[in-house]
């Protein structure tokens, strides 16, 4: 049975917009960020693909890879992920083989199969490539291709790309992507920061279909979880209206800016939408780190995974650097 010090711990950014704040400060944030999760511990940083959202700044995936796989020296960055219908296979084989030339050992490529999008920003990034969510597993095997080993026949390579072997990993909030990582064998990353209602089922799809490969003799699960951490439960509380106003947000399709903290959401949200938000959330780990800890242990006592994946979305980035310090002594015991 695994304890909550034998599981990785690891970094998924959103690279979140403040109200009244830009960009650029956002972007600054990630790579201070990234640079204390190193210091803490932490195995990987990863960022997102989101598109037409004002209150995400991480849209150029990889070319933000580079900033902060520059800006940092030992913790692996990756996606988490690209969504590969936007794109041409070539394309991220190329830019990630890129990466790995530059900081080789260091470098995740994460995969979805959601646009990342709505539908009328989805054909505006891919003009007139015919993507799909439908061709996603014959993309992968595409893509895997372009950065393996180079064959006597391959008349179009990836450079950079080719050879690099950069990891590969499948992404998913349904069943779809968890039975397409089992039978490849690859790593499984489970989207159970926003939708943890089929945590339990993925993991068993994914574990019932895997078969060994060239990269994995056996089923490695990561877990997206939501984190609020802070030194006392009331203070946890307080800062998690910020998130909650987030989520609220998303699901009334109004903009996604950062809004500070507030006493009470009470007049903020009707029942059925607090009761949305709450199930949107149902993973998250909001406390002091006693509370976090036990909560953790039942998680990885029910799930067995290998690895969290942390996110955590504060209005101060003070206060996110100070979540992510709390969360790694936790878990390392």
């Amino acid at each position: 049975m695994k304890r909550l010090s034998d599981i990785k711990f690891s970094t998924l950014d959103l690279v979140p917009v403040r109200e009244n704040g830009s960009a650029a400060q956002s972007l600054r944030n990630s790579l201070d960020l990234a640079q204390h999760a190193e210091k803490f511990g932490y195995t990987r940083f990863w960022v997102a693909e989101h598109h037409n959202m004002d209150g995400i700044a991480s849209s150029a995936t990889s070319v933000l890879l580079g900033y902060l796989a520059g800006g940092t020296s030992t913790i692996r960055v990756g996606s988490g992920g690209v969504m590969l219908p936007n794109h041409a296979p070539l394309v991220i084989a190329e830019q990630f083989g890129t990466l790995e030339s530059l900081y080789p050992g260091r470098i995740d490529l994460g995969l979805g199969r959601a646009p990342g999008s709505d539908q009328m920003t989805a054909r505006a990034l891919r003009r007139e490539r015919s993507g799909s969510a439908d061709d996603f597993p014959q993309d992968v095997a595409e893509l895997v291709r372009y950065l393996g080993p180079r064959t006597p026949d391959q008349r179009v390579i990836a450079m950079p790309g080719t050879g690099t072997q950069v990891p590969v990993w499948l992404l998913g909030s349904s069943l779809f992507s968890a039975q397409l990582a089992g039978e490849r064998g690859l790593p499984y990353a489970f989207a159970s920061h926003f939708a943890p209602r089929f945590m339990h089922e993925a993991i068993r799809v994914y574990r019932n279909h895997f078969k060994p490969s060239a990269v994995l003799d056996k089923p490695y699960v990561m877990l997206g979880v939501p984190l609020v951490a802070a030194d006392t439960d009331e203070q946890a509380e307080y800062m998690a209206t910020s998130v909650y106003q987030r989520i609220l947000a998303l699901m009334r399709g109004q903009s996604l800016v950062q809004r500070p903290p507030v006493k009470t959401m009470d007049g903020l949200w009707l029942p059925h939408e607090k009761e949305a938000v709450g199930d949107f959330l149902g993973l998250a780990m909001v406390g002091s780190p006693q509370k976090i800890r036990a909560k953790l242990e039942v998680l990885i006592e029910q799930t067995q995974a290998d690895e969290l994946i942390f996110t955590c979305d504060l209005y101060e980035h003070a206060d996110r650097v100070h979540s992510y310090e709390l969360l790694a002594q936790v878990m390392k015991g």
